[in-house]
C-alpha cells in the first residue's frame, strides 16, 4: 500500500488528483499541499516524525516554488519519494525524467491513465526499499535543513521539550520529547542511560567505575549512568561484548571480562542516579 503527496497550486485539480488517488486500492493514504513550499515543509516534517512518503504527484506551474525546482530538492533528500508529474504542460517532460519521474501526466488526468501511474510508481518502489532506510532527523539552521542521519549520533540529551544531539561534527538542537526519540530509534540501539540521556551502544567506547559510580565514555563526553537504568545499560554492554571485539570497549577499574564470562558480567549496584 502506497502513502503519497499530491501538490497543485489550483484548488479544484488538487482536489480532483487526490479524489482519484483515493479511489485506487492501491493507495493507502494521500496528504495535499497547495503549492510547492508547503509541500517541503510538509516533508521536512514527515521525516521528522518517521512517516513514510512513497511517492508525490507534483504539478510543475506553480508560484513561489515550481514543481522542477520542488524535484531538485527532493531529489537530495535521504530515500527521497518517487515523482508523478502531473501537469497541463507538455515541454517540461525532458527536464521531468532527466529528475527521474516514474511517469509524466497531461492534465486534465484520465482515470485509466492516473492507474498506470499509480502501477509503474507501485513496480518502482521494490528496488529502492529493499533495505530498511536508515532514520534521519531534520535540523532547522539558519534557514536550511541538515538531515542527521541516526548512526552519527553519540547521544541525545533532553533539553525540556527539547533535544540536543551530539554527533562527531557538533550538536543540534531539534524540537522532540527525549521520550518520543527513545520509542522512535527502540531497536536501533540507543538505550537509556539516565532519565535526561539517551546513548547509542555502537559508540560507547569505554566503561568506567569510579568510586562506586557507573560512567560510560560515548564519543568524547563521559556520562553517568543512573541505578535505576543499570541493568538495562550492563544487559545491553554485554551483548557488544559478544558481538564486537573485546579490545573494542575498554573496562576501567575491572578486569575486562572474557566472552566466556559475559553472561555473569554485573555492573556494581551503586551505580549514581
Amino acid at each position: 500500500m502506497l502513502r503519497v503527496l499530491a501538490v497543485d497550486d489550483e484548488v479544484p485539480a488538487l482536489e480532483e488528483i487526490a479524489y482519484l488517488l483515493r479511489q485506487d486500492p492501491r493507495i493507502e493514504h494521500v496528504s495535499t499541499a497547495p503549492g510547492g513550499v508547503t509541500a517541503l515543509q510538509d516533508m521536512v516534517q514527515m521525516i521528522g516524525t518517521g512517516e513514510r512518503l512513497d511517492g508525490v504527484f507534483l504539478d510543475i506551474r506553480m508560484p513561489g516554488l515550481d514543481g522542477l525546482d520542488l524535484a531538485r530538492l527532493i531529489g537530495g533528500f535521504p530515500n527521497p519519494p518517487r515523482l508523478v508529474f502531473v501537469t497541463a504542460h507538455e515541454e517540461c517532460a525532458v527536464q521531468a525524467f532527466e529528475l527521474e519521474a516514474v511517469d509524466y501526466l497531461l492534465k486534465p488526468v484520465r482515470a485509466d491513465r492516473l492507474a498506470e501511474a499509480v502501477r509503474r510508481l507501485e513496480s518502482a518502489i521494490p528496488a529502492a526499499a529493499d533495505s530498511a532506510p536508515e532514520d534521519v532527523i531534520p535540523v532547522e539552521l539558519a534557514g536550511r535543513t541538515r538531515f542527521v542521519p541516526q548512526q552519527a549520533v553519540w547521544f541525545a540529551e533532553a533539553k525540556g521539550d527539547y533535544v540536543r544531539l551530539h554527533t562527531v561534527e557538533g550538536s543540534y538542537l531539534v524540537r522532540m520529547p527525549l521520550a518520543a526519540l527513545e520509542r522512535r530509534w527502540a531497536g536501533s540501539g540507543f538505550i537509556r542511560v539516565h532519565r535526561s540521556t539517551l546513548v547509542s551502544v555502537r559508540h560507547v567506547s569505554e566503561l568506567r567505575f569510579d568510586g562506586g559510580r557507573v560512567m560510560l565514555r560515548v564519543g568524547t563526553e563521559t556520562l553517568p549512568v543512573s541505578r535505576r537504568h543499570t541493568r538495562e545499560v550492563r544487559e545491553q554492554l554485554v551483548r557488544q561484548l559478544r558481538d564486537r571485539p573485546l579490545a573494542s570497549i575498554a573496562v576501567k577499574g575491572r578486569p575486562l571480562p572474557s566472552s566466556a564470562m559475559a553472561k555473569d558480567w554485573q555492573l556494581p549496584s551503586g551505580a549514581t542516579r
